[in-house]
C-alpha cells in the first residue's frame, strides 16, 4: 500500500502525452500564424524562429509538418533536463524528512503544474506548467526509494518490476484516455481543458488519499531503524560491488541513445510506412503492453543484473532492425525489443543501486542515478534526431547500435551482481 498510490498518479500524468501535437498547434495558429503579416513579438513565435534556423542547417529539407513534432520534443527535453536538475534534491529532501513528506511536496507541485495547464490560455503559461511540472516530478524516484524501503533482497527486484508493470499499464490506457478527453471542448479559451480538469481531479484525490493514508517508510523515522551505535556498523557493511559511478554512467549513456530512437520512431513509421498519429498511437500502445506483461511476470523473477543484460541486448537488436527494417511485421519485431527493453533496464539499474547504498542514503543515490537517467533523456532526442536528418536512417540507426554496444560491453564486464543479493541467493540454497 505504500507504493501503489504513488504508482497510480502516472496515469494522470500521461493523458498530456498524445495531446501534444494539437496543444501546440493550437498555440500556434493563435500566437504564431502562417502568414507574412504576422506579429513576431510572442514567445511560440520566437521558439518556431529558432527552429527554423535550425532546420536550414541540414542537408535534407525538413518539412513545415515536422515542426510541431520537433518543437514537441524540445518540450519533452526540457522537462527531462529539469528533472534532471530536481531528481537529486527530492532524493535527498526524502532521505532527510521522509519519503511521505517529500511525496507530498512533489504532488503539491503537480497540483499547482495541472492548474496551471487549465488556465494556459496562452503558451507561456503552458511553458510554465511544464516547468513546474518538470521540477516538482518526484514520484517515480520516490517509489522507488519507498519500495526498497519495504522489500529485503530477496524480493527487491520483485517489487520494483512490479512498480514497472504500473507505470507501464498507465502509459498503456492514459494517452488514450487523454486522447478522448480532448475532444469534449468545455473552455472556448482552452479546448483542452476538460483533459487538464480530469487529470488535475485524479491527482488532488491522489494526494488527499496519500495524506490520510500512506504510511512513512524510511527506516529512520518508522524505528526500524538500527541504533545508533549499530547504524555505524551497518554504514560499514555496506559492501560496495558496482561502483554509482558506473551506474549513472551507464544509465546515461543508455537513455541517451534509447530516447533518440524513441523520438525518431514518428518520423521513420510515416517516412516509410505513412503511419498516422491512429497507427502511431496503436505501435506504442503495443510496446506498453507487451512491457506490462514482461513486467508483471518476467522481469520480477529474474535478477536485477540479469534484468538490465537482457534489455540492453534486446536494445542493440532493435537498433540493428530499425535501422535496416523494410515491413510492418520487421516494425513490430523492432519495437517488440523495445518493450522487452522497457521492461528490464531501468528496473534493474534502480535495483542494483540500491543495493550500493544504506537506508539512510538511499533516496539520495537513486535520486543522482535518475537524475543522469533524464540528463540523458533530455539530450538524446536532440542528438539523435539531429543526425537522423542529417546523415539519414540507416546512419543514425547504426550509431546507435554502436553506441548500445558500448553498454553492453560496460554491463555484460563491469557490472557484477551486488553482494546482498549473492547472500540472499546463497540463503534460499541451504534451506
Amino acid at each position: 500500500m505504500a507504493v501503489d498510490p504513488a504508482t497510480r498518479k502516472r496515469l494522470s500524468f500521461t493523458f498530456i502525452l498524445p495531446l501534444f501535437p494539437k496543444l501546440l498547434e493550437f498555440y500556434r495558429d493563435r500566437e504564431a500564424p502562417l502568414s507574412a503579416d504576422a506579429p513576431k513579438a510572442t514567445l511560440l513565435q520566437w521558439l518556431l524562429d529558432g527552429l527554423n534556423r535550425y532546420k536550414s542547417a541540414f542537408e535534407r529539407p525538413i518539412e513545415a509538418r515536422y515542426d510541431i513534432v520537433l518543437l514537441g520534443g524540445a518540450m519533452g527535453s526540457l522537462f527531462s533536463l529539469l528533472q534532471a536538475i530536481a531528481s537529486p534534491l527530492i532524493g535527498a529532501l526524502s532521505d532527510r524528512y521522509g519519503r511521505r513528506t517529500a511525496l507530498l511536496a512533489s504532488m503539491t507541485g503537480n497540483i499547482l503544474s495541472v492548474l496551471l495547464w487549465v488556465a494556459a490560455v496562452d503558451f507561456r503559461t503552458f511553458i510554465l506548467s511544464r516547468i513546474v511540472g518538470g521540477l516538482s516530478e518526484g514520484n517515480v524516484q520516490l517509489a522507488t526509494a519507498m519500495a526498497t524501503d519495504i522489500s529485503d533482497g530477496a524480493s527487491r527486484g520483485s517489487t520494483m518490476a512490479i512498480i514497472g508493470a504500473c507505470f507501464s499499464i498507465a502509459f498503456t490506457f492514459g494517452p488514450g484516455l487523454g486522447a478522448y478527453l480532448s475532444t469534449i471542448p468545455s473552455v472556448a479559451a482552452n479546448p483542452f481543458a476538460t483533459a487538464a480538469g480530469v487529470s488535475l481531479g485524479l491527482i488532488v484525490l491522489e494526494t488527499i488519499y496519500l495524506y490520510f493514508c500512506l504510511p512513512e517508510t524510511l527506516p529512520a523515522l518508522t524505528g526500524n531503524a538500527p541504533e545508533k551505535k549499530e547504524e555505524k556498523k551497518s554504514k560499514v557493511s555496506v559492501e560496495r560491488t558496482n561502483s554509482h559511478f558506473l551506474l549513472n554512467a551507464v544509465h546515461f549513456v543508455f537513455l541517451l541513445f534509447f530516447s533518440g530512437m524513441e523520438s525518431s520512431l514518428s518520423f521513420m513509421t510515416y517516412e516509410l510506412f505513412a503511419f498516422g498519429s491512429s497507427k502511431n498511437g496503436r505501435l506504442l500502445g503495443f510496446v506498453g503492453l507487451v512491457a506490462s506483461l514482461l513486467q508483471g511476470g518476467v522481469t520480477r523473477r529474474l535478477p536485477a543484473l540479469t534484468s538490465v543484460r537482457t534489455g540492453v541486448i534486446s536494445c542493440l537488436a532493435a537498433f540493428v532492425l530499425l535501422g535496416r527494417v523494410s515491413t510492418i511485421g520487421g516494425l513490430y519485431a523492432a519495437v517488440t525489443c523495445l518493450a522487452v527493453t522497457s521492461a528490464t533496464v531501468v528496473t534493474g539499474l534502480n535495483t542494483l543501486s540500491s543495493f550500493e547504498a544504506s537506508e539512510n542514503e538511499r533516496g539520495g543515490k537513486l535520486g543522482i542515478l535518475r537524475s543522469w537517467g533524464q540528463l540523458g533523456r533530455g539530450l538524446g532526442p536532440i542528438l539523435f534526431t539531429s543526425v537522423y536528418w542529417w546523415a539519414g536512417r540507416e546512419v543514425a540507426y547504426n550509431m546507435g547500435a554502436a553506441g548500445m554496444a558500448v553498454v553492453a560491453a560496460a554491463v555484460l564486464l563491469g557490472l557484477k551482481t551486488p553482494k546482498g543479493a549473492e547472500r540472499v541467493k546463497a540463503g534460499k540454497k541451504t534451506q
